[in-house]
């Protein structure tokens, strides 16, 4: 019984340690492998113009976990009228989607800079439509979305 007691406070031990680690230096997504926190700059300046990232082909977005870790991935990201705007086609089974329905608050990166904002999912159809068209146009995807295809649209906003 106290070897196995031994056993288990080793396993814990590491395992705190790693994630202490994995804290120190991020464990930022690599292409569809997701990551826990990101590591960057943290910039605190507003931003007025967003249309910079169109040179930008993907940035990263850390969510909150109902269980306290951090989930990141890699996603695309598109200026319309100079604000920024998330989407996606998975919405219902993508894990990034449902931890931003519980907890808006996001941490983005954009190259090496980060940026700690809130999504909000957009309801109008006008904006909605010309998110998607800009989308179109960076992603030299079709305009519009295939039928069947539904989209989840995010605003980012500052907190």
């Amino acid at each position: 019984m106290k070897t196995a007691g031994k056993i288990v406070a080793g396993v814990v031990v590491v395992l705190i340690l790693s994630l202490l680690v994995a804290r120190i230096t991020g464990l930022n997504p690599h292409e569809r492998i997701p990551g826990l926190w990101l590591s960057g700059n943290v910039v605190t300046t507003p931003v007025t113009d967003w249309s910079y990232t169109d040179k930008i082909e993907t940035d990263m977005v850390q969510t909150s976990t109902w269980y306290g870790l951090p989930h990141s991935v890699t996603t695309w990201c598109i200026a319309y009228d100079g604000q920024l705007y998330l989407a996606t086609s998975g919405a219902t089974v993508r894990e990034w989607p449902r931890n931003v329905a519980r907890d808006p608050h996001i941490r983005l990166r954009i190259g090496d800079q980060l940026f700690d904002r809130s999504l909000v999912v957009v309801t109008d159809l006008a904006e909605k439509a010309g998110m998607l068209q800009a989308r179109a146009k960076k992603y030299h995807q079709p305009y519009p979305p295939p039928a069947g295809m539904t989209m989840t649209v995010y605003h980012v906003v500052a907190d």
